[in-house]
């Protein structure tokens, strides 16, 4: 009986032992790719944040795709997904499953380059989404067999024309609405960070002569993101976008930034949320443009597709410059927001 008596508080000491030694983390940063090292060589979205957030701290990371890098001090854990909806999902979930860390009351920003819709916005801005949606659950024609009057051969699996939702919509698949005020709050606190611009940058930006919004020096706005595996460009697919967004948000959203992950990571913490592991209401995407997703007026899709990003490096900065203002408000005055999420 004694020893049954001591091996139940043997037992119940565990998890304390074991939350002695977890990592209650502030802010998550999220990345998507890296060139080289996290240091010192030519830059992808992470080293950045590494150099200038002091990320100095390396643990190891069998699961995922990279290893971490931790600011011990200010609770800043900076993670690398890989490129593509398969890599962002399998690693937040690896993420969000390892006993190191606390994450239930971590912020989650996601900082990545895009190519950006000339309608809305230039390369080198910045863009708040508050809708992340999936673009991949569709049904395809070869654009040469598109049938008549469509303007495009894409349409939602279940749908029997592109502009009309299935009977049964997979809104849990498609659709990720994020936490409004947050991102409201995000977007006040940064609208007026200073962005990169260059005389090659506003030289390219020029030959938009029909998108009076992807002439104008970068900015930060609010838009939305759609992201699939399918690295898409051109007029058609532009379109096939814009409407894409409009039609599952019911008109609420407005395509700004295409990407290859946002979709993986907002299923991940969703799901991670359901038990208890993160709050996906406190995830912030932010996407800056890299390039346009569709060419200017005399240039075909092919060509600008394989055309050097001149906004690149601007667009890699613009992510660090926003984004950073955010992680530092929420970690200098972590006592305020860690139990009370902005714009509620």
């Amino acid at each position: 009986m004694k020893r049954t008596i001591a091996l139940a508080f043997a037992l119940a000491a565990v998890p304390a032992r074991a939350a002695e030694r977890t990592i209650e983390i502030r802010v998550v940063v999220v990345t998507m790719f890296e060139h080289g090292s996290d240091t010192g060589d030519r830059p992808g979205e992470f080293q950045f944040w590494v150099e200038r957030e002091k990320l100095d701290r390396v643990l190891p990371f069998p699961a995922g795709y990279r290893d971490l890098r931790l600011n011990a001090e200010k609770r800043i854990l900076g993670i690398v997904t890989g490129a593509g909806v398969t890599n962002a999902t399998a690693a937040i979930m690896a993420l969000g499953a390892d006993p190191r860390f606390d994450l239930s009351k971590a912020y989650w920003l996601v900082a990545g380059i895009a190519g950006v819709d000339p309608e809305d916005a230039s390369i080198g801005s910045a863009a708040w989404a508050s809708f992340v949606l999936d673009g991949d659950l569709v049904r395809e024609f070869d654009a040469r067999e598109t049938p008549p009057g469509w303007p495009y051969g894409r349409l939602a699996i279940g749908a029997t024309a592109p502009d009309r939702l299935p009977e049964v919509p997979r809104w849990e698949t498609v659709l990720y609405e994020l936490n409004a005020g947050l991102a409201d709050w995000a977007y006040g606190l940064t609208r007026d960070t200073p962005l990169v611009d260059t005389p090659e940058i506003a030289a390219y930006r020029a030959r938009y002569t029909e998108h009076p919004n992807a002439r104008r020096p970068p900015f930060v706005l609010k838009g939305d993101s759609i992201g699939s595996s399918t690295f898409w460009h051109g007029s058609n697919l532009n379109r096939w976008a814009n409407d894409w967004v409009r039609l599952w948000t019911r008109g609420r959203g407005n395509y700004v930034m295409t990407n290859m992950e946002d979709n993986g990571t907002a299923n991940a913490l969703g799901r991670l949320s359901k038990i208890g592991r993160a709050d996906r209401n406190r995830l912030l995407v932010l996407r800056t443009g890299s390039n346009y997703s569709m060419p200017p007026p005399g240039m075909d899709a092919a060509s600008s597709i394989f055309a050097p990003y001149v906004g690149g490096l601007s667009s890699l900065e613009a992510a660090y410059r926003v984004g950073s203002r955010v992680v530092h408000e929420l970690v200098e005055n972590w006592v305020k927001w860690r139990n009370r999420t902005p714009g509620e």
